[in-house]
Formats: structure tokens, C-alpha cells, sequence
């Protein structure tokens, strides 16, 4: 398991997904673990929808977010959503422990990707899944116009100890 760093990490990035500046922001980190892009977030009770459940909108959201990441470590370029198709499977209760996210690409063509997405709560049951499709920017201009900078860029040179197995930053993420 390797952490991902995010590059886009600048107090002008204000994303409400993974941005450490924007002060409503859910803040994710993410992981590459094998085929899948990983994620552990603590739920926060100003999301919720009914008492102490996650508003699904919310779960949208974090499914979006980590294919839009796996976009860019496993595609190695940048995209927007063109489609979700989401299942409520399970209510996702705020009071249960964090959350696990898994991301996977099913299809890559061209143009777009097909991904998988499911949103696991700590008693490792199945809340919510999505399948994604992204639209593909050609390298080029996902560099050019949306600053995207490479593949290299998501993580630490071998052999620097973040993101290896038993370190600081993994515990939690193994199931």
C-alpha cells in the first residue's frame, strides 16, 4: 500500500473533496493498494441527512471524489464525471466509526473510464456503491488546463518509508 500525495494541496485549491485549505472540506487522503485507490474518512454530524445518518448526497460525493483520484493515478490523467449510477444499499450512520472508500477501473477506453466505487462502514458492511464513468482529457491538455502533473507526482520516491505496510499513515486502512 502506497499513500498518494496530492499535489494539488495549495491554499488556492479550495476542493471540497480533498483539500487540507477549504474549512468545510472533507479532506481526504488516499491510498494505492493494488488495482484499488483506498480511503478512510471519519462521517461528521453537520453532513448528516436524517439524525445521525450521512446525507446521501454526501456519499455521492466521496464515491465522485475517490474515482476522480483513481482517475489520475490509474488512467494518469484527468477527467470530469459524465455519469454516476449510485445504489443505497445500507444507512451509513455517523455514529459507527470512519468509513472506508474503494475505488477500482473496470474499463478504459480512449476517451473514458468505467469505475467502480463502493463506500464500506466500520462493521464492514456495504453501504453504497457507484459505478462512474469519466470523461478523459488527453494528457496534454489535462497538464495544460487542469494542471495535472503526472503520475510521478502522487507519490514519494521508493524506499521512503511513507505509505509502507505497518507505517504510521496505514493503520486503520487494512481490513
Amino acid at each position: 500500500m502506497r499513500k498518494i500525495i496530492n499535489p494539488f494541496s495549495t491554499p488556492m485549491n479550495q476542493c471540497f473533496g480533498c483539500s487540507r485549505h477549504n474549512p468545510v472540506g472533507l479532506k481526504l487522503d488516499f491510498f494505492e493498494d493494488g488495482e484499488e485507490i483506498i480511503s478512510e474518512w471519519q462521517p461528521r454530524s453537520d453532513l448528516q441527512g436524517y439524525i445521525n445518518v450521512l446525507h446521501g448526497g454526501i456519499q455521492a460525493t466521496l464515491l465522485d471524489e475517490i474515482a476522480s483520484w483513481t482517475v489520475c493515478v490509474k488512467a494518469e490523467t484527468a477527467g470530469v464525471t459524465s455519469s454516476m449510477n449510485i445504489r443505497y444499499i445500507k444507512p451509513v450512520y455517523l455514529n459507527h466509526g470512519p468509513l472506508k472508500l474503494k475505488a477500482r477501473l473496470v474499463k478504459l477506453e480512449e476517451k473514458q473510464v468505467l469505475l467502480h466505487t463502493e463506500l464500506w462502514d466500520a462493521r464492514k458492511q456495504l453501504c453504497t456503491e457507484a459505478e462512474v464513468v469519466y470523461y478523459l482529457f488527453p494528457e496534454h491538455i489535462a497538464r495544460s488546463k487542469y494542471h495535472y502533473p503526472g503520475k510521478e507526482a502522487f507519490f514519494l520516491p521508493a524506499g521512503h518509508g511513507v505509505g509502507k505496510p505497518g507505517s504510521r499513515v496505514n493503520k486503520g486502512l487494512r481490513e
